[in-house]
């Protein structure tokens, strides 16, 4: 008995022991730490086809004067709008509203624009002269302008989903939130806080319209941000985008969602159910992900 203090010795752990328990506690901590949530903008917190194909007819006016500025053209704007919900899911941003736009009226049909917009989008803006920068001012631009002379004209076009904001102020309260969007950072920052009453900081709003920057280069930078959260979210309504992160190594740390109500088509949603990276999500289990009461009903997608 020599040796003992007269307590019971603990027992030692093996080396393997000692790492599944260190293991066992870093799990802990990161799952009490904030979590990373990027989330994009148009097509999941808001539905802002009705802004951006207004705001195309607007723009192509001042581009094309005699071509939109006419009765003609006026008299089909009504028309061009609900083609242009159509044809939203295969915008990649906003300045892309404005050549789709002169497209329709020409004549180009919505179906094969959602087959072929990624070889119809510079195979006319060689064939009328557009330079993608300038491109991205008149839009910018033209939207300023609405806004200054009409904020209220402006932001009705839009719509916040329902359910969408409760949950993203649920997980502002308890967690590290960012936007990842094509949208320019001041549009979406006045719709969220005119619209939402969320007051989102421009820090946290990463627009790609001028740096061009993939998301996943964002989503990286903001993984080394936060290098110790509890996990890593990125909810996306573009089922290529997320189709692209899903097969990147580096991004396996990511889970990824792919909302139901956004700019996407059924088959689209098919695939992201076969993805096994990917988790189709309606506002219910967004809502409970986010920690937020479930609304009383759906986000409510438009018709497909």
């Amino acid at each position: 008995m020599a040796g003992r203090a007269g307590g019971i010795r603990a027992p030692s752990l093996a080396p393997r022991q000692l790492q599944a328990a260190a293991e066992r506690w870093r799990a802990l901590a990161a799952s009490a730490a904030p979590e990373v949530w990027a989330l994009d903008f148009d097509g999941v917190a808001c539905d802002s086809v009705g802004e951006s194909s207004l705001s195309a007819f607007k723009a192509a006016a001042k581009l094309w004067p005699e071509v939109f500025a006419t009765p003609e053209a006026e008299a089909r704007k009504e028309e061009l709008v609900e083609k242009m919900r159509v044809v939203r899911p295969v915008v990649e941003t906003g300045y892309e509203n404005i050549v789709q736009i002169r497209c329709l009226l020409e004549g180009v049909q919505p179906e094969e624009m959602l087959k072929s917009w990624h070889e119809l989008l510079p195979e006319y803006m060689q064939r009328w002269g557009l330079v993608r920068s300038e491109l991205v001012d008149l839009f910018g631009s033209t939207r300023d302008e609405w806004m200054a002379a009409d904020l209220e004209g402006w932001l009705a076009p839009n719509r916040i989903y329902p359910g969408v904001a409760e949950a993203m102020q649920a997980l502002m309260q308890a967690h590290e939130v960012y936007i990842v969007t094509t949208k320019q950072a001041r549009f979406t920052e006045a719709i969220l806080r005119q619209m939402a009453g969320i007051a989102f900081p421009l820090d946290r709003i990463f627009s790609q319209t001028v740096s061009g920057r993939p998301k996943s280069e964002v989503l990286a930078e903001l993984a080394q941000r936060h290098p110790g959260a509890g996990a890593y979210h990125f909810v996306e309504d573009k089922f290529s985008t997320l189709e692209k992160v899903a097969a990147m190594g580096e991004m396996n740390h990511y889970r990824l969602y792919l909302v139901d109500w956004g700019y996407n088509t059924a088959p689209e949603r098919a695939a992201a159910a076969a993805n096994k990276r990917i988790e189709v999500v309606d506002i219910a289990r967004f809502s409970q992900l986010a920690g937020a009461s479930a609304p009383a009903a759906a986000a409510g997608s438009q018709p497909r």
